[in-house]
């Protein structure tokens, strides 16, 4: 039986597989990590495009979010505009280097994916998935599985 410390540590490292991958990234762009996530989400995530949003599907903390997309902003990677019906609903876009900052981060994305599947055949991975899936089910406690 797996045990508690063994998954955790395997899921670290899968983790550290996934910052290792994107690192060259950042390190290109001088971006940080929740950075990635948040222009990442914004690419792949059409409609949801607010603070919140991001906070919300992630699972991200709201400050250190807050303070990523005010440096994304100020870097001109992010735009923002008021909502036309609610003026406190602030829309995020990502400007033009930032759409090829997330088509690099999605590029990584891949690779990652790439390297960590790399010896899966497709029955195989598609059992994984099925598997993942009820894992994620069981950790939300509600059933509900959000692919961000």
């Amino acid at each position: 039986m797996l045990s508690a410390a063994e998954l955790l540590v395997g899921i670290r490292r899968i983790i550290r597989l996934y910052e290792d991958t994107v690192r060259p990234v950042c390190d290109t762009y001088q971006i940080t990590q929740i950075e990635t996530d948040i222009l990442a989400f914004l690419h792949n995530n059409p409609g949801k495009d607010t603070a919140k949003d991001i906070v919300e599907l992630r699972m991200l903390q709201k400050g250190n979010v807050s303070q990523a997309v005010e440096r994304l902003i100020q870097k001109g990677i992010l735009s923002r505009r008021q909502d036309e019906k609610d003026r406190r609903r602030i829309h995020l876009s990502l400007t033009p280097s930032g759409t090829e900052i997330a088509d690099a981060i999605l590029t990584a994305r891949k690779q990652f994916l790439s390297r960590l599947f790399k010896d899966f055949s497709e029955k195989e991975l598609l059992l994984y998935l099925k598997l993942n899936q009820k894992l994620f089910a069981n950790a939300a406690g509600n059933g509900d599985s959000r692919d961000c």
